[in-house]
């Protein structure tokens, strides 16, 4: 036997008392078992049940393009940076290209981006346990799963879609900017009682040829401005937004709120509240400068009333001088109309007729 066949057996033997059930051993009789199941004996406590070890949380594979990694980060970072969650407080993890297990014996399942809420990632990331997302270990499947088509080889129709059925995701999304896999930019699909996926209602198909965009906006030909992919159980939505985003202006896949605002990320959230801030501070500064304009108004009104009050008083001022020459003169009028009457009746007096 050769060293390769040998270490084959050697993996194949750890295998199996990795995958044993210890269910199975506990029903079985014990009268039945033999010597050469005694390698196989269950782990002395429940929490040794389960091993990770054999699981292949990483395999240092390149993922992707640089326009899927950017839009990946799109679909991560907001939420972390802007996003509340769903209420209440609840916890919520959402990632990029992490491996989703949903059995110990199948290989990860690598979504795009997934989301998942009322969970919490495991404080030690080294960990095997923590370095991946364990179904059995958050004790839920992620709630949505995005896959953004790069190629015609990625299966995101077919066995993608029946894997995730499988493993129990509330929404799987599929945008396909080049539509290469199916008709529509953007397809959201629920998962049926029944099993399986169906398109709702809520995805209107855009067909490639067909779209408009105006104002960074998808125009449909009923005039619809912005569309509003749903997600009732997350209470959240997805939109596409024809923008820039790091130099580059593509159409971007989005999460948003019901009236299709963006989700802003950390970069746009601080330019945001930037803006905000300058247009709080020129409301501000025109505040002041309009009431310094307003001060400005009331001090030369009250200088026009000044002035105004001030001239009144030299126009009374100057009507009291007026007066008092015109009494002046008066009383000289008098005067000498007594002096004239006097000096008449002396000259009268004297035997003099005055010629008047």
């Amino acid at each position: 036997m050769t060293s390769t066949m040998t270490a084959m057996k050697e993996t194949q033997r750890v295998n199996r008392v990795i995958f044993f059930d210890p269910l199975d051993y506990v029903s079985a009789p014990q009268e039945d078992m033999s010597a050469e199941y005694e390698d196989f004996l269950p782990p002395s406590s429940p929490a040794d049940w389960l091993q990770f070890n054999h699981l292949i949380t990483e395999d240092d594979t390149p993922v992707d393009n640089f326009f899927s990694e950017k839009q990946q980060r799109l679909l991560t970072e907001p939420l972390y940076s802007s996003w509340s969650g769903p209420g209440n407080n609840r916890p919520f993890i959402v990632a990029a290209n992490v491996g989703v297990f949903y059995s110990v014996y199948e290989p990860a399942i690598v979504p795009d981006i997934f989301l998942s809420l009322d969970v919490r990632m495991a404080k030690d990331w080294w960990e095997t346990r923590g370095r991946s997302y364990f179904i059995w270990e958050h004790g839920k499947p992620p709630d949505v799963v995005i896959e953004i088509v790069s190629n015609k080889k990625g299966y995101e129709t077919s066995t993608k879609m029946d894997d995730y059925a499988k493993m129990g995701v509330t929404y799987y999304v599929i945008f396909d900017p080049k539509c290469q896999v199916q008709s529509s930019l953007l397809t959201l699909h629920e998962l049926s009682p029944r099993g399986g996926y169906v398109k709702t209602k809520s995805s209107p198909e855009i067909k490639k040829k067909g779209r408009m965009i105006v104002n960074n906006q998808i125009i449909q030909p009923n005039g619809r401005s912005k569309l509003v992919w749903w997600l009732d159980e997350v209470n959240l939505g997805l939109t596409l937004w024809k923008n820039v985003h790091e130099g580059h202006e593509k159409l971007w896949l989005r999460w948003c709120d019901q009236k299709g605002d963006v989700i802003p990320s950390g970069v746009e959230r601080a330019k945001q509240e930037q803006y905000e801030k300058e247009i709080a501070w020129q409301h501000a500064e025109q505040e002041r400068h309009e009431k310094e304009f307003a001060l400005q108004r009331a001090e030369q009104q009250r200088q026009r009333a000044e002035q105004q009050h001030q001239r009144a008083e030299q126009q009374r001022h100057e009507k009291e001088i007026a007066l008092q020459r015109a009494e002046q003169e008066h009383q000289r009028a008098e005067q000498e109309q007594q002096r004239n009457e006097r000096l008449i009746a002396q000259l009268q007096a004297l035997g003099i007729k005055p010629q008047l």
